[in-house]
């Protein structure tokens, strides 16, 4: 398992830490080490704006794996908790090599942008408070996967907390807040034009 710094080490981790022809969310987990909250979150958001929600339930999956380890990552708790069945979701592994390829063009310039700042915003008692953000963006998300392109918002979000908690990096931390104040404003006017209100 590679320590996971930054987007390329978690893409990495991906490709080098699974192999066979599925793969599991228990796999991904592992590559990136599931007791580091940072690169789990950044792993979620990175799936739930990759090719691999074209998988029938995959955003649904993501926004609810979120919200667990967004909890628990909450209560501080040390040894976070999945369902085994959510562990033992599969995919075809090349839909993971795809995203990863996808994802490669745009590596370089995103870690070429982290760096640590602002960094008493990735400390406790700021980091609950983005756990509670990442709750939410997880919330929004569930209502969201049934509108086209709907969940990119608030997994946009997820992604950059992921980022920000593991390269320490409050600028993006603001910046993956303002990301779910949009995702929030988009669910507002979802709700607003929805016939049954």
């Amino acid at each position: 398992m590679a320590q996971v710094r930054n987007l390329r080490t978690l893409l990495q981790s991906l490709c080098n830490e699974t192999d066979g022809d599925t793969v599991t969310v228990g796999d991904l987990l592992n590559a990136v080490g599931r007791r580091s909250y940072g690169p789990v979150i950044l792993l979620l958001g990175f799936i739930a704006i990759s090719p691999l929600t074209i998988i029938p339930g995959a955003n649904v999956l993501v926004a609810l794996v979120t919200l667990i380890f967004a909890v628990q990552m909450v209560f501080g708790r040390h040894y976070p908790w999945v369902p085994k069945r959510a562990l033992e979701f599969s995919f075809p592994r090349k839909h993971l090599i795809a995203g990863v390829a996808v994802a490669d063009k745009y590596v370089a310039q995103v870690d070429r942008f982290l760096k640590p700042r602002l960094t008493f915003l990735t400390r406790s008692p700021f980091v609950q408070l983005v756990a509670l953000a990442c709750v939410g963006a997880a919330l929004v998300t569930l209502p969201l996967s049934f509108v086209p392109l709907g969940p990119v918002i608030p997994s946009l979000a997820i992604l950059l907390f992921g980022l920000a908690i593991t390269a320490r990096d409050g600028f993006v931390l603001v910046l993956a807040g303002a990301s779910f104040v949009g995702a929030c404003y988009i669910l507002m006017r979802v709700w607003a034009v929805l016939p049954f209100v």
